[in-house]
């Protein structure tokens, strides 16, 4: 009896344990517990709770190795065809991110890579650096020790550019164009909304007959690195309004005659429905019809300015990044589809699927972060889980980014952000008051038990990704 006992608890170790899913993995490992608490739109109270956690030590099956990478952080051990841009291409059913030389990359980025507003940023970077220059160059080479490749929006571009030409080591970063919310700002009606710009109704001004000409001149004055390398190319906007409720939004705008309510209630006309007729199904197909009329004006202005780089989208949020039609719109005209992804503390492998499918286009998560409470700060704004701990946000690190490199469709991901909000600085974001989404301080310091557990899976990205992709394939 305790023989049979002996030999079914091996045989649900050897074959059966090895093979259950958890959600965010196909590899069973040992998982540690990591008490967090979640962040819900209008629900600040929330309670901590305590979730799963895989870290890099402790799944199973997985031994480390040392891949050599290029000057952009590349595997150098295989080229493809080399364009001198960056470009994708799906190889063996995973998407790459291509580098300008040929080798497949994949992104491990930091957002915001610049001096802060306030005051005492500026006072703590000339004490600590003397200057922007020496200050970017020190970064830049700590940051490119914890097994980043790239900077991400919200950067000083011009003395990263400065620091590509100068150093032998490439960062590839991007850049934020924001075709929709400047020609907002020009027509009038925009306003200030937590992370992002609001609309009246949330609803966009992609019908405006103006709207086209004016994306063209903006290409033509926002594109000015069309000819360097290490630019990976550029994202037109930041988390748009697509959403169910657009058609009801475009229908009661104040204005009879603005071009959106008017494009509604035509599109509604001529499927012969009413107002009180309508239903999700018709509330989809219409966020369907703004997002493709998006997408197409801005990628024709965007690729006539500069047919070089990659179109990366405008980085889809909330319920946009769950709604079929939009991710479909996407896909016909961005290189790769942009999700700054929110409120899961692991990334949902069938959502992540059905992106690839959807939109027939890589996607990279171009926002995600969490919170520790002994930083100090109080961690009441932004929308990134709140741990305990910096070693803590480390493992959190890690657990979402396996999740990730699971997904053969996913390119890469954007850490949100370089520095501490500083609650001491005036004028800035509602959703960057006062947390902890840096990975230095206020003081430019950095915190060390995060980026050691970022170093650790940061390097070992390209064997992970042959790990899961040989398990995966089982």
């Amino acid at each position: 009896m305790r023989k049979n006992i002996l030999f079914k608890t091996l045989v649900f170790i050897t074959f059966i344990l090895p093979n259950l899913n958890v959600e965010c993995q196909n590899i069973s490992s040992k998982q540690i517990k990591i008490e967090a608490r979640p962040w819900e739109k209008n629900k600040p109270d929330q309670k901590w709770r305590v979730y799963e956690t895989l870290v890099l030590d402790s799944l199973a099956g997985f031994v480390p190795k040392i891949v050599f990478e290029n000057m952009f952080g590349s595997k150098a051990d295989i080229k493809y065809k080399g364009t001198g841009f960056f470009r994708t291409e799906k190889i063996n059913n995973r998407w790459w991110v291509i580098d300008p030389e040929g080798h497949p990359s994949y992104q491990r980025v930091v957002n915001g890579l610049r001096q802060n507003s306030s005051e005492r940023n500026k006072t703590a970077l000339k004490k600590t650096f003397g200057n922007e220059q020496v200050w970017m160059q020190k970064s830049l080479t700590d940051i490119r020790s914890f097994g980043f490749n790239g900077i991400g929006s919200w950067s000083e571009t011009e003395l990263i550019a400065a620091e590509n030409n100068r150093s032998k080591t490439k960062f590839s970063y991007t850049v934020i164009l924001s075709f929709m919310s400047n020609y907002g700002k020009k027509r009038g009606g925009t306003y200030q909304l937590p992370g992002n710009t609001g609309y009246p109704n949330q609803c966009i001004f992609v019908f405006d007959p103006e709207f086209e000409e004016f994306c063209e001149t903006h290409a033509k004055q926002a594109v000015t690195n069309k000819d360097d390398k290490n630019l990976i190319g550029y994202f037109s906007d930041n988390e748009l309004p697509f959403g169910l409720t657009n058609l009801e939004g475009y229908l009661t705008l104040t204005n009879p005659k603005d071009a959106g309510r008017l494009f509604a209630e035509n599109w509604l006309r001529a499927k012969g429905i009413n107002a009180t007729e309508i239903t999700n199904e018709l509330r989809s197909e219409f966020v369907g019809v703004v997002a493709e009329k998006y997408y197409s004006v801005v990628s024709k202005a965007l690729k006539k300015a500069d047919p070089n780089h990659l179109y990366l989208g405008s980085r889809l949020h909330g319920g946009a990044k769950n709604i079929e039609s939009v991710l479909r719109a996407a896909g016909k005209y961005c290189d790769i589809v942009s999700i700054n992804y929110y409120g899961s503390w692991t990334p949902k492998q069938e959502l992540m699927k059905s992106w690839g499918e959807w939109a027939g286009k890589p996607f990279m998560i171009t926002e995600f972060y969490t919170k520790g409470m002994d930083s100090g700060m109080a961690n009441t704004t932004g929308a990134g889980f709140t741990v305990r701990t910096q070693l803590d946000r480390g493992y959190a690190y890690q657990h979402f980014c396996l999740g990730l490199l699971q997904s053969p469709n996913c390119v890469g991901w954007h850490w949100f952000k370089y520095q501490d909000n500083d609650p001491t600085a005036k004028g800035v974001d509602p959703s960057n008051v006062d947390s902890n989404k840096g990975i230095v301080n206020n003081e430019y310091q950095w915190y060390k038990p995060l980026v050691e557990k970022m170093k650790q899976l940061n390097e070992q990205v390209y064997s992970l990704i042959d790990f899961f992709d040989i398990n995966s394939s089982k």
